[in-house]
């Protein structure tokens, strides 16, 4: 998920009640909700950095070493701060297993919510590469944005108030699991319904749009890079027409793209390269141009008069 929807549920937690555990429990939630997406600094590798995020950062050493260090940071700053003077005199004394216990659960929240879309996190690296998918939400939720964002505002505002202020914080955080359970029904019937069309496919992938959470785009596969979206050909090209392996090889990218895509298919530009796309991405609206990389030159053949037939 985005990270306004991080930093949204870790503060919630911490309106729930659990903030008054110890001085800087807001910051070691909020923070520790974000922390597993510092791998987003290996963007700056273009697309081989689809090979890097959402796994080491987001297993299970760095579920405990990476609060850890928050941990450790958020005591020292109060140590440092202390000893100049400058410790706020309102601040709750700040204890450091509490502020583990805190980043901790912020920390576990963020791969529990990345699982939910059907981008994909590495739940289990580095002891397996395997991709786990929930595709229960839209990677930005604006519904949970909008009903998170004010629940956390009404706490925040009765809190100032003198009023009960962990009610509001508690109640969305249960209409968020009860959110999330509606929506992992809807993908699970529309899967369900997508196994019995013809022709039958041997994969379904019910991936939730934006904003429209009660509808599914209905990607379906009859072989390697035969796929359908509600319908409609996507990639109509089997994989085995281009040399993948080779192409991996030659080219990073490639390697990087066919370790992540869940769904890969083949097209031709009309300038005759061929690019490698993926059908949970070919209706976003980037056009699918940021999920899709070039082929080597020489590594595709052209159509085959078996497959012409």
């Amino acid at each position: 998920m985005d990270n306004l929807t991080h930093s949204l549920v870790g503060a919630l937690i911490g309106q729930a009640g659990l903030k008054k555990k110890t001085g800087l429990a807001m910051p070691a939630l909020i923070i520790g909700a974000n922390i597993p997406d510092i791998d987003a600094t290996c963007t700056i590798y273009g697309l081989e950095s689809l090979a890097m995020r959402r796994g080491l950062t987001h297993g299970p050493i760095a579920w405990v070493l990476l609060p850890l260090a928050l941990a450790m940071l958020l005591w020292a700053w109060d140590r440092w701060q202390a000893k100049r003077g400058k410790r706020p005199a309102a601040r709750a004394p700040v204890h450091f297993w509490w502020l583990y216990g805190l980043a901790l659960i912020g920390c576990l929240t963020h791969p529990a919510l990345d699982w939910m879309n059907n981008y994909g996190v590495r739940l289990l690296e580095p002891f397996s590469q395997q991709w786990f998918y929930g595709d229960t939400l839209f990677i930005i939720d604006l519904w949970m944005w909008i009903g998170l964002g004010l629940a956390t505002w009404f706490s925040l505002r009765r809190e100032k108030r003198g009023g009960e202020w962990r009610l509001p914080a508690r109640a969305a955080l249960a209409g968020l699991l009860v959110y999330i359970g509606a929506n992992m029904l809807i993908t699970y019937r529309t899967e369900l319904s997508g196994q019995g069309v013809e022709p039958y496919p041997n994969q379904v992938i019910a991936s939730p749009p934006p904003v429209a959470f009660w509808r599914r785009d209905v990607i379906t596969s009859t072989g390697p890079g035969l796929w359908q979206v509600n319908g409609e050909d996507v990639g109509n090209i089997p994989l085995s027409r281009c040399d993948l392996d080779a192409a991996g090889q030659t080219d990073p990218r490639v390697a990087a793209f066919l370790f992540w895509s869940r769904a890969p298919f083949l097209h031709r530009k009309a300038d005759g390269q061929w690019v490698l796309a993926d059908a949970r991405y070919v209706r976003a609206p980037t056009g699918g141009d940021r999920f899709s990389v070039i082929l080597p030159h020489g590594l595709c053949r052209e159509e085959s008069q078996k497959e012409a037939g």
